[in-house]
């Protein structure tokens, strides 16, 4: 006859993984999780192997998984092989789409830190609500329609300035 494996009740689960209680209700909801009985009490009762399922789930939801790709992992393996070749193609989408964000998060910078340097031009007008956000409004505007002539010799307002302006209109 085979022993008997340990079982825990789930408080004492969510104390040994630092997950809380109703974060394992629900990932035995989703089917993440299995139960392996109750109490007479009516507390949940599991294997001490589900401690590695809920390191694996913590450590998949850290490197961007959600919970339906971790369950899609956690079936393979229940079925009896590995996942790493799912988990391989999945982390090439995330690293795609990881690149994707920094391109898009790149490109919001250089549009910030031109409008800041737009801000300075046209600060004088008074039909613009913030020059910072509706730079954008200017129109092909040359030197002289938006540098003040008491500004226009300081070489502070080189044509940089206002191709950076025309640039964001872009």
């Amino acid at each position: 006859m085979l022993a008997q494996e340990e079982r825990k009740q789930i408080g004492a689960i969510a104390k040994e993984s630092g997950i809380p209680i109703k974060t394992i209700r629900y990932y035995e909801e989703l089917g993440l999780l299995e139960s392996s009985g109750r109490t007479e009490g009516g507390f949940r009762l599991f294997t001490t192997d589900v401690l590695n399922r809920l390191s694996f789930i913590k450590r998949s939801q850290g490197l961007g998984l959600s919970l339906s790709e971790i369950k899609e992992f956690l079936s393979i393996h229940d079925q009896g092989e590995l996942p790493c070749d799912h988990v391989k193609v999945k982390f090439q989408d995330k690293i795609a789409e990881v690149n994707r964000q920094i391109q898009q998060l790149l490109t919001l910078q250089s549009n910030l830190e031109s409008l800041l340097v737009g801000e300075q031009i046209i600060s004088e007008f008074s039909e613009i609500i913030c020059p910072i956000i509706e730079v954008g409004k200017v129109k092909k505007s040359t030197q002289q329609d938006i540098i003040p002539s008491s500004r226009r010799s300081s070489s502070k307002w080189g044509k940089t300035n206002v191709k950076t302006i025309e640039t964001i209109q872009s």
